[in-house]
């Protein structure tokens, strides 16, 4: 196992063992970077690719998974702020053509309260799993270069029964956000790259960060992430590195880097991009899960904390912030995925450790 540090890393012997046993639980490869009161600490361990030598990158290219659905509610709340979007305004108003409950509002895709089945499939309280595109297993390898348009991940979604009545609940759905991506579109005239250049990669002066829309790219430098499935009775495991991400769409397709990702939540959170309003708003969570508007609010020992990770094949990001942004926490994992999700009670673990590490007052001083 490799690992490589930058910043002061003699005041972070405990980051240091996080990653490393980051690794050991079964990330292949573990990028950390940690903003706080001592200044900034980035480290890497782990293996860069599979079967060779090469150090793993420490501030390389990721897919961010869900953490994108927080890139496109402060988009959607600029826009609100531009006067060009009403929060809660009826979502068909802007998208007449899909018949959308004239319930359902802009701020109800936001929050996960729209009722929206989710396109990626749905887990019902009596264990009943429906499916919607396919993610798993060698099906989805063997599909993995397929564009899907964010219509026909719609259209999918509104062909099955909704799972309440918009307002009356929550529920996790990545179609909300395919809706939401497609009101910028639709009230900009513009793509949501082109949107999301403008209002924050542009003026926070992040380089690093993508929407992908349907390419498989990844640009350098970058860990490898990878899959795992059976056929026709063999184990196989696949580099998925390269993939076309809109299965899942404005649910989580986007790349970042740990830096950017500080850049950008450090600035969000600081009230540095949005008006302190819409900011409130944001970050005002409903009962059910403590989501706001494109993100989770945590609390913890030492206060608030906010965030709001993702994961996707192979590739996964932590993103996490004080409200003021003067400390945040911001990671990219790879690992080799399975249809099981066996990574995931890892993935979990690693959330507690580090923010135990990092906002808990439990870092070594």
């Amino acid at each position: 196992m490799s690992t490589t540090v930058s910043g002061r890393a003699q005041d972070r012997a405990e980051l240091r063992k996080a990653i490393e046993e980051l690794v050991e639980s079964g990330f292949t490869g573990v990028q950390l970077r940690v903003n706080d009161e001592q200044g900034e600490w980035a480290g890497s361990a782990g293996v860069r690719e599979l079967g060779r030598s090469a150090e793993p990158v420490t501030d390389g290219h990721f897919r961010i998974g869900s953490s994108t659905k927080n890139f496109v509610a402060a988009s959607v709340l600029l826009l609100v702020a531009e006067g060009r979007i009403g929060l809660d305004t009826p979502a068909d108003d802007h998208l007449p053509e899909f018949g959308l409950d004239r319930r359902i509002t802009v701020r109800m895709l936001l929050q996960h309260t729209s009722g929206i089945f989710n396109h990626t499939g749905e887990l019902y309280e009596d264990g009943t799993i429906v499916r919607g595109v396919p993610w798993q297993g060698k099906e989805w390898v063997d599909s993995r270069f397929r564009t899907y348009l964010p219509e026909e991940l719609v259209r999918l979604s509104l062909s099955r029964p909704a799972r309440f009545a918009p307002g009356t609940g929550w529920s996790y759905a990545n179609t909300n956000y395919v809706l939401a991506r497609l009101v910028i579109e639709r009230v900009t005239g513009r793509s949501f790259a082109e949107e999301l250049q403008r209002l924050i990669l542009g003026p926070l002066g992040m380089t690093g960060t993508v929407a992908p829309g349907t390419s498989p790219e990844l640009p350098e430098p970058h860990n490898h992430g990878y899959y795992r499935y059976e056929d026709a009775g063999q184990v196989r495991t696949v580099d998925v590195t390269r993939q076309n991400p809109s299965w899942v769409g404005a649910g989580g397709d986007m790349i970042s880097t740990t830096k950017d990702l500080h850049t950008y939540f450090s600035a969000l959170m600081g009230g540095r991009l949005l008006p302190a309003d819409l900011l409130a708003e944001m970050r005002t969570p409903e009962a059910t899960a403590g989501y706001g508007l494109g993100v989770f609010a945590q609390e913890t020992d030492s206060g608030t904390v906010f965030h709001h990770n993702g994961a996707t094949m192979g590739s996964a990001a932590l993103l996490y912030g004080t409200a003021d942004g003067t400390t945040t926490l911001t990671a990219g994992l790879t690992w080799v995925d399975d249809a099981d999700l066996s990574i995931a009670p890892a993935f979990r673990s690693a959330q507690q450790r580090l923010v135990d590490l990092v906002f808990c007052g439990r870092l070594g001083r």
